[in-house]
């Protein structure tokens, strides 16, 4: 509500008074992460217990078969990465003659962001570090991969940030932003080798979900910094956290050099995410709420 009318607006204020005086009165409380849970109880004297959320099922690795099969069906890419003499190429796989699946040679390092295009996502960060990567991708001795970036969602700033695209004259680069259909986009994660997050919590208090699901799918993250991240993201250890554009094209540089077969690290943090993705909703829930129903 602050965000829509303004902190000192009259039904904000009243809200939070609201807030303040019957929230003191419920049995039992449930935030999502340990910094909500210290503010709650430092601000509004309310107790609550923490559960993390996970992600649903859906957001799952995909073997290189079922990759293959996802990108082939779908019109995302279009004839991006499709041969005239095999039509089972894709952006980033192909079938051989005796059906087998691989990755093509000189494949593109594909990475993707989901947004809603509001205010409190700023990309032009990631396209002044896109700016940054093509200027250094474009040496030949660089070791870095062309990019395929996707950016998906729908909002009142996509529009304007269309605009801005159009104007990129990258040759290492290309933007896509399509629209993903609810089972599309799982998949798409899952084809990814690196996610980028932009979103910003504007209280400073809960994590982003779209990072969730794409440590669900087994995909690593640039994120930018806000304070309670690092309940989430653990930098360095399954991704990396970035405070501005030239520390995002720094950590893509990083991450994508010698791709596909020398990124060590970015493979460390895939095997990091393992024991993340072990844990489900259901296991969250029946660890720490399930107890406050059966007391």
């Amino acid at each position: 509500m602050a965000l829509s009318v303004g902190r000192q607006h009259l039904l904000t204020r009243l809200y939070e008074r609201y807030e303040r005086i019957f929230g003191k009165f419920s049995a039992d409380n449930i935030c999502v992460t340990q910094a909500m849970r210290e503010d709650l109880a430092k601000n509004w004297n309310i107790r609550a217990v923490t559960m993390y959320d996970r992600p649903p099922e859906i957001f799952r690795s995909l073997d290189l078969e079922q990759k293959h099969c996802f990108l082939h069906q779908s019109t995302i890419f279009r004839d991006c990465g499709k041969s005239k003499s095999d039509y089972e190429s894709t952006l980033l796989t192909e079938r051989g003659p005796d059906g087998t699946v691989s990755y093509r040679h000189h494949r593109p390092a594909l990475i993707i962001s989901s947004t809603s295009w509001t205010e409190d996502e700023d990309f032009s960060i990631l396209l002044n570090a896109l700016d940054k990567y093509d200027e250094e991708a474009k040496e030949s001795v660089s070791g870095l991969p062309s990019l395929v970036c996707v950016i998906t969602g729908k909002g009142p700033q996509k529009e304007f940030y269309m605009k801005v695209i159009q104007t990129r004259e990258w040759t290492k680069v290309k933007v896509f932003t399509p629209w993903l259909e609810p089972d599309e986009y799982p998949q798409l994660l899952a084809c990814a080798d690196l996610g980028v997050c932009l979103h910003k919590s504007s209280s400073g208090l809960d994590l982003p979900m779209k990072v969730i699901d794409m440590f669900g799918c087994g995909l690593p993250v640039c994120a930018i910094w806000f304070p309670c991240l690092k309940e989430l993201v653990q930098h360095e250890y399954n991704g990396l956290v970035f405070n501005s554009d030239r520390e995002l094209a720094d950590q893509l540089r990083k991450l994508l050099h010698g791709f596909p077969n020398q990124c060590r690290q970015l493979e460390e943090f895939r095997q990091n995410l393992e024991t993340f993705r072990k844990v489900r909703w259901e296991e969250t829930w029946s660890k720490a709420v399930l107890p406050i129903f059966q007391s």
